[in-house]
């Protein structure tokens, strides 16, 4: 069995944390492990690491490697790329056609499919399950997670389970698909008791998967002829569409696995007493908090203290650069606020003051017209691209490590409390040859001092713009 972790959303329905430059997958939420690193580690109670793969896009390609290298350096390569963000049901397609191609892996193979950024427990009961649906996969079934509901829940789709499937084990026949329902209808399901929140977990064989896509979604399936390359190469004019409009919704073959686990898809703030214990006053504190007389209240810091006096049911949400406050009960509404910001072309829709690149990552500290500062942090062995600025000049000075500086034909060591200075124009390169992370303030002054005023000439890391 191949499992395969969907790592491709930029999901802001945790803003101001989640943003689309650094998505709840890699957020720290529960822990000192991303959401993505702890799906990893779930799914390798289930099959080796060397059968775990991540499909995502070239955005988030550097966040990835980075937290499969936390679990394991030899992990790294075990990303799939999609060349534009297509849905899941194209997704699946691409992942089926890499395991034929790249993995020679037979029509027989189980696939398992599961988002990155879901948090389940404990691990030992999700991998008996999911061998479970392996089971009944390999029986030719489409298996899905169906999760227990606790209650009326509207955020999620419902699954209602009928007869028992091929190769059963637990694994019950689809009877129908649910969208998300009012209250009103979700009680009545939880009620009913053979109704299931949809987990977006899927269990297949190559061959079932392959004869439903070209059974109900002909488009996806004509593609899937195609060799590995040519199908990345026409990717964009795949048609967007989930895997459960285009397969689950409409084959004979679709089965729910009832399963009774702590599971969240953390898919609003409202939802976080869900993975994170609240106190003894139903408050749930992250970060430097400090509350008096304040009952049933989420609140999130990043680095300041937050003090909170005769508070109820809030939920407080405080970073560096964008503060989120809201009633309990009213977090779905935080897309209204993005879609706003969007309209506003704010750019804390988009990043953070840490922006994270595959040599390390930048803070912006202050900036105004005409000049930014950063504290620029560069891991041992990594370089910066070869590059040159049109705009701005750049003052470098060294807290902490040696850099490896290049100007021009010139290369120069710059040790701690020494600086030098990049003038417009001027091709120049960034190396740290230690074994310490390079630390260093950047000063940059010009014009413009917009991200995209770069020019790069050689990128060891791949990357054009």
């Amino acid at each position: 069995m191949k499992a395969v972790i969907l790592a491709g959303g930029s999901g802001t329905r945790l803003w101001p944390v989640s943003r689309y430059g650094l998505p709840k997958q890699f957020i720290k939420l529960n822990g000192g492990k991303s959401l993505l690193a702890q799906t990893v580690e779930r799914l390798a109670a289930v099959v080796p690491l060397k059968d775990i793969f991540v499909i995502t896009n070239e955005d988030y390609r550097f966040h990835v490697q980075a937290d499969l290298r936390s679990v394991s350096p030899a992990m790294e390569d075990n990303v799939i790329l999609e060349p534009v963000g297509r849905n899941t049901a194209p997704a699946i397609a691409l992942v089926m056609k890499y395991c034929q191609e790249k993995l020679k892996a037979p029509k027989d193979e189980v696939i398992f499919i599961c988002p990155s950024d879901h948090i389940i427990e404990p691990v030992e009961k999700f991998a008996k399950y999911a061998l479970q649906a392996e089971a009944a996969a390999k029986a030719g079934s489409i298996v899905t997670f169906g999760i227990k509901p606790s209650r009326p829940e509207t955020g999620y789709g419902y699954i209602k389970k009928g007869g028992k499937a091929r190769g059963n084990g637990g694994v019950c026949k689809v009877a129908k698909f649910a969208e998300k329902p009012d209250l009103k209808t979700a009680e009545k399901y939880l009620k009913d008791g053979n109704y299931y929140w949809n987990s977006g977990m899927f269990s297949f064989t190559i061959g079932t998967m392959l004869s439903e896509f070209k059974a109900y979604a002909p488009e996806i399936g004509r593609k899937m002829g195609l060799t590995l390359a040519k199908m990345l190469a026409d990717f964009r004019n795949m048609p967007s569409i989930s895997i459960d409009y285009a397969v689950m919704e409409k084959s004979k073959k679709a089965a729910v696995l009832p399963i009774d686990i702590l599971w969240s898809d953390v898919g609003s703030w409202d939802s976080l007493p869900e993975v994170i214990k609240p106190d003894a006053e139903g408050n749930v504190k992250v970060g430097d908090v400090l509350a008096l007389d304040t009952k049933r209240t989420i609140v999130m810091g990043e680095k300041r203290l937050i003090s909170l006096i005769g508070l109820k049911d809030l939920i407080i949400i405080d970073t560096v650069d964008a503060l989120l406050i809201a009633r309990r009960g009213q977090a779905q509404r935080v897309k209204e606020v993005v879609d706003q910001l969007k309209e506003l072309k704010r750019k804390e829709v988009v990043e953070h003051l840490t922006t994270y690149r595959p040599w390390g990552y930048f803070v912006v500290l202050e900036e105004g017209p005409r000049y930014k500062i950063k504290r620029i942090v560069l891991k041992p062995g990594q370089k910066v691209s070869h590059q040159l600025h049109y705009h701005r000049s750049e003052h470098w000075i060294i807290v902490k490590g040696t850099a490896k500086v290049t100007l021009g034909k010139k290369t120069t060591m710059v040790h701690e409390n020494e600086s030098t200075y990049v003038p417009k124009s001027t091709v120049h390169r960034l190396e740290n040859p230690g074994k310490v992370p390079l630390e260093m303030i950047e000063v940059q002054n010009g014009e413009y001092v917009g991200e995209d005023d770069i020019v790069r000439l050689k990128d060891i890391y791949g990357r054009k713009s």
